[in-house]
């Protein structure tokens, strides 16, 4: 039985996208693709305890939903209707040049720029990632029934625009490449953090490198795609140092280094020295990916150039002026010029993010640094009571129960 569940489990999370994506190219129609995927689901939990797991969990997942798929049209008595609507947002056809892949024809039609960007990131998760709409939801910190209707009136959009399911053209890919990166990068952090029980997700930032790599073919000069791609690998290089075997976060200057994957940081360097090489003007991604590039250089946290790191930062804050890049310009400060000069930076930061934890857990610890202890204590407070995740929370409370009472 156990088997059988953890079987189901992998499954979803190797096979989920690419039922989906199958399906929406044989139907046409993602609310079909979806439903079916799931009665399939359902159907391999009711089923696989008793008659074993098939040879091949992904066949039999994708050849159960077509027919799911099929029953739900002859149910519906609409099967030329549906037809019709698949002509409309089906295109057999890719464009030349376009990589025959199911799942990167699915992620673009879910980015489609006649979508809201909050929309195009919901669709992209639960049909490309597999997330639930508890799971998104809790992403968005939005109410479960609010982030349903949002996806379901973002598939009602696709199908009323007759969006098509396609690769864009080669004339059309760098206006629509941008937004593909920026749900591709969220989709990644909802892995790296997962906000769930679960600390890490490896499927989802598996997924979303492997996305990336593909745009990255389709679109091999594009900076802030090599960018993108370098961040991610150098982020996730660190991911073995990053959950304790207690389930804490550990923080970046207690990692330990000698866990890191060499693979990944040296072919994220390599991006990251291929678009200095470059000549052109950096965009937000290769920046973050430099940032990244000099952490992961340093052989220990305190050989860290920190005067590099800031420099970075403020080129950051030139193309994306956020209040997110200051506060984490403010904890590359704190590490140079000490505490106080980073609690001065991130105080006028309090308005605009007063419901996001990881200012309230900075501003904790640049409080405990300055032996403001009262103050942290109540910072940590704050921090532990905003949504987050289990290996983030562990880390604050025992980061809180330190400074004793």
């Amino acid at each position: 039985m156990s088997g059988a569940r953890e079987a189901i489990a992998q499954a979803h999370s190797a096979e989920w996208a690419r039922v989906v994506a199958a399906l929406t190219r044989r139907f046409g129609d993602l609310d079909t693709a979806e439903e079916a995927a799931a009665e399939a689901f359902a159907t391999a939990v009711a089923r696989w305890p008793v008659d074993g797991v098939p040879p091949n969990p992904g066949a039999w997942l994708t050849t159960t939903a077509n027919r799911k798929a099929i029953d739900r049209i002859r149910r519906e008595s609409k099967r030329d209707d549906k037809e019709g609507e698949a002509v409309l947002v089906h295109d057999p056809s890719p464009p030349l040049g376009a990589i025959d892949d199911d799942r990167l024809r699915l992620v673009f039609t879910c980015c489609h720029p006649a979508l809201a960007v909050e929309a195009r990131v919901a669709l992209t998760l639960r049909m490309v990632g597999g997330l639930t709409v508890p799971e998104i939801a809790r992403a968005f910190l939005v109410q479960e029934t609010a982030m349903g209707r949002r996806i379901t009136r973002a598939k009602s959009k696709i199908k009323a625009a007759r969006i098509p399911y396609r690769v864009p053209s080669t004339e059309d890919l760098p206006a629509r490449v941008s937004g593909v990166l920026a749900v591709l990068y969220l989709v990644f952090n909802e892995g790296y953090l997962a906000r769930g029980s679960s600390p890490l997700r490896e499927d989802l930032t598996a997924e979303a490198i492997r996305l990336t790599r593909l745009v990255r073919a389709l679109l091999p000069d594009d900076g802030e795609v090599a960018g993108l791609l370098a961040l991610m690998l150098l982020i996730e290089a660190r991911r073995p140092a990053r959950v304790s075997s207690s389930g804490d976060l550990v923080p970046l200057d207690q990692q330990d280094r000698r866990t890191w994957d060499p693979t990944l940081i040296a072919e994220g360097h390599g991006l990251v020295r291929e678009r200095l090489a470059s000549g052109a003007p950096p965009g937000r991604y290769q920046l973050l990916a430099a940032i990244n590039a000099v952490h992961t250089s340093a052989p220990t946290f305190t050989t860290t150039d920190w005067p590099q790191v800031i420099a970075l930062y403020d080129q950051v804050m030139r193309v994306d002026p956020s209040p997110i890049v200051t506060l984490n310009r403010a904890i590359a400060i704190a590490e140079l010029h000490g505490p106080e000069p980073a609690l001065d930076a991130i105080a006028p930061l309090a308005p605009a993010l007063s419901h996001y934890r990881p200012y309230h857990a900075t501003q904790a610890d640049l409080l405990r640094r300055s032996g403001r202890l009262h103050e942290s204590r109540a910072a940590y407070d704050k921090a532990i009571a905003l949504p987050g995740n289990t290996a983030e929370t562990a880390h604050l409370i025992h980061r809180r129960d330190q400074l004793g009472q």
